[in-house]
């Protein structure tokens, strides 16, 4: 895992920037800079804030400082989707329930845990509104076609069931990306 300090070091010699022109822009001691790049100390503060600035990135481009890589990890909360066959919900409960128990410490596990859980909370909700609707249209004897009903519910149920699948086969093997779509963001 690289460390906070390689990382600063490795985007600044990318950027063709000096310690010292870093320094003097991100209003630190070169010091102080020399010594977070030689790991013998973490910036804090105003001085990562400063050293970000100065390398025109995110501090979130550093956050994975102190983080492990777990591939394994990541395919059970793809996977771990398909529980609710099992479980009424299991499909946004099981999934929540991981994120939460590494989103700080897996790489990837935080974003692709809240892209996973929102793709589900929209895929839970279209699904049961297509299952209410199939009822209200039975129960009030309107017109309809049983057929197209529970086919869509079925193609729908297919794929929510084999997407996970496909999404975990891509991530063991190393194409860590955010494979679910997300329509709308309820988690930030």
């Amino acid at each position: 895992m690289e460390t906070i300090g390689k990382r600063i070091a490795e985007i600044r010699k990318q950027k063709g920037l000096t310690q010292e022109e870093v320094a003097e822009s991100a209003k630190i001691n070169l010091r102080t800079l020399q010594r977070i790049e030689k790991d013998e100390t973490e910036p804090r503060g105003n001085s990562l804030k400063g050293i970000c600035e100065a390398l025109e990135i995110n501090i979130e481009d550093l956050v994975d400082y102190g983080k492990t890589e777990d591939r394994t990890y990541l395919v059970y909360m793809h996977l771990s989707v398909m529980s609710s066959v099992f479980i009424p919900l299991g499909n946004i409960i099981l999934p929540l329930i991981l994120w939460l128990n590494k989103k700080d410490r897996i790489v990837s596990v935080s974003a692709q845990g809240k892209n996973i859980i929102n793709f589900q909370i929209v895929w839970t909700v279209c699904f049961y509104i297509l299952l209410f609707t199939f009822v209200f249209f039975k129960i009030m004897h309107l017109p309809f076609n049983a057929f197209v009903f529970v086919g869509l519910m079925v193609a729908v149920g297919i794929f929510n069931f084999l997407y996970p699948v496909y999404a975990a086969i891509r991530v063991s093997k190393g194409e860590v990306k955010n494979f679910w779509p997300a329509p709308i963001k309820f988690m930030k």
